[in-house]
């Protein structure tokens, strides 16, 4: 079920709805662990059932992991959880890219391979959800958390509809308290806090998602036409051309999975759940580490703590420190697809960290330098960095070699040629008008902090005006037909 569709307003609504007839916490966790599988089987059918496998593997051996005091048997529990959340992941995802490569090695090897493909469906979420249960098992190896007690909470903590499908990443230490929260005196007794819905959780939610809402339906869709096109087939345009497709990419994908969170964290925090922010003005990083301490926030910060910090982070050797960092970044780009690209713009992030790291640890007087503190300083970082960050986003949207090395080099190599942007259509050139805006508004956003704040700090009727405003904004330039959130491919 999209978040940008009537089914899913209807849907939300009632959910509300229902919420606030339903008063018993309990029974408030159960209907929303019915409606969170209703909302993945509306868009996944049958596929539900590698949900809830995931979700009864990892809750019985996290229980056992927890129970045994055998430090052997807890490995060979960990990795059995590993195993079956991985071996579904890389069943489902990296098949039929696997026998791909097979082929091809088998062919150029003259071996006549030509094993068929099994065209599996990708379940929806299965990248988001296999590390979240990965996490709850690892947490409970390493001690630093308590089994859930009862099949339908964690059950709950895996499915929880608003951010089941594109994340953000949720933690069990960071989810189950909520769902454990309790009111009144020990002396007297305590019960379970009831979900109601507050005025406060419901006008910041509501303005979270309408930002949400607006950077998907008014911003994304109306410029991916115009990348879409020119990245279709990019052989032939000229540099300029390949810039502006490359920029309205970068702004598409965040506007895109950005507005997803958005949309996810505002319809928690409505029902009273706090969600992990994902995104923080990724777009004025300073440098590679920077930046992923800002983009795809719960991604990057479960990758540091999931796989960086257990192959030895920075705690080794240089060599080890650098290798650790591409290591990282090649897995996490092939979790993005199953696809040579992703790999591609992986390395380059990994690469940028790896110099980065390397120039620090060389040269510490330049890293600290004053200049570097100042803001033309700042200024001069933010420019670099985003020209790397943009160039890397050309892999990760195009997948043909041969229209990736031609995007590159048009990109790094200006050829002064202008004739193809003054020929764009009109639509194109509207395309190209929202993605001003939008950098006006992000630079906005920058130097005020919290757009969200402060529209939500609005007397009611200019609050009204801001929401009337947004939805005639996305009706207006609605074609009818909702694309998906990109994030969902993964």
């Amino acid at each position: 079920m999209l978040f940008n569709t009537i089914d899913f307003v209807v849907f939300f609504v009632i959910v509300l709805t229902s919420i606030t007839i339903i008063k018993h916490r309990k029974f408030q966790h159960l209907f929303l662990l019915s409606v969170s599988y209703f909302f993945f089987y509306y868009s996944s059918n049958y596929l539900i059932v590698l949900l809830i496998a995931s979700t009864i593997l990892d809750f019985y051996i996290g229980k056992e992991i927890w129970n045994t005091k055998d430090i052997t048997k807890k490995k060979i529990l960990l990795i059995a959880s590993l195993a079956g959340n991985l071996g579904l992941l890389g069943f489902f995802k990296y098949a039929d890219f696997a026998i791909l490569q097979f082929n091809f090695l088998g062919n150029y090897f003259d071996l006549a391979t030509n094993i068929p493909l099994l065209n599996l469906a990708l379940p929806i979420g299965i990248s988001f959800y296999t590390f979240q249960t990965i996490s709850y098992t690892v947490d409970i190896y390493r001690g630093k958390l308590e089994p859930s007690r009862s099949m339908a909470e964690f059950a709950l903590f895996v499915s929880f509809f608003p951010q089941l499908v594109a994340g953000p990443i949720v933690r069990a230490s960071e989810f189950l308290p909520q769902l454990r929260e309790k009111i009144g005196d020990s002396k007297i007794g305590t019960k379970l806090r009831q979900i109601t819905i507050e005025e406060k959780n419901l006008k910041l939610g509501i303005t979270i998602m309408a930002f949400g809402f607006l950077k998907k339906m008014f911003f994304a869709d109306n410029i991916s036409p115009f990348v879409n096109e020119i990245f279709t087939n990019p052989i032939g345009h000229e540099s300029l051309t390949i810039i502006l497709a490359t920029i309205g990419f970068g702004i598409q994908i965040y506007a895109d999975f950005s507005g997803y969170s958005d949309i996810a964290i505002g319809a928690a925090l409505i029902l009273g759940f706090k969600l992990p922010m994902n995104f923080n003005k990724p777009y004025f990083a300073t440098s590679p580490s920077d930046f992923w301490k800002r983009w795809h926030i719960s991604l990057s910060s479960w990758l540091r703590d999931y796989l960086y910090i257990p192959l030895g982070g920075n705690k080794k050797s240089k060599n080890r420190t650098y290798l650790n960092l591409m290591t990282v970044m090649f897995l996490g780009g092939l979790w993005h697809g199953a696809s040579w690209n992703f790999v591609i713009w992986g390395v380059l992030h990994g690469v940028y960290l790896a110099i980065h790291k390397l120039m620090s640890d060389r040269f510490p007087k330049v890293a600290s330098n004053s200049f570097f503190k100042s803001k033309i300083g700042k200024i001069i970082s933010v420019i670099v960095m985003q020209y790397l960050v943009f160039l890397a986003w050309i892999p990760f949207r195009v997948s043909d070699i041969d229209h990736i090395l031609y995007s590159i080099q048009k990109y790094v190599l200006f050829d002064f040629q202008i004739s193809g942007v003054m020929n764009l259509n009109s639509l194109h050139k509207i395309s190209i008008g929202l993605m001003v805006i939008f950098l006006v508004l992000n630079y906005v956003s920058y130097k005020k902090y919290n757009l969200h704040e402060i529209i939500y700090r609005l007397k009611t009727s200019y609050w009204v005006l801001f929401l009337t405003t947004v939805m005639v904004l996305i009706v207006f330039f609605f074609d009818g037909n909702p694309e998906d959130f990109i994030y969902f491919r993964f």
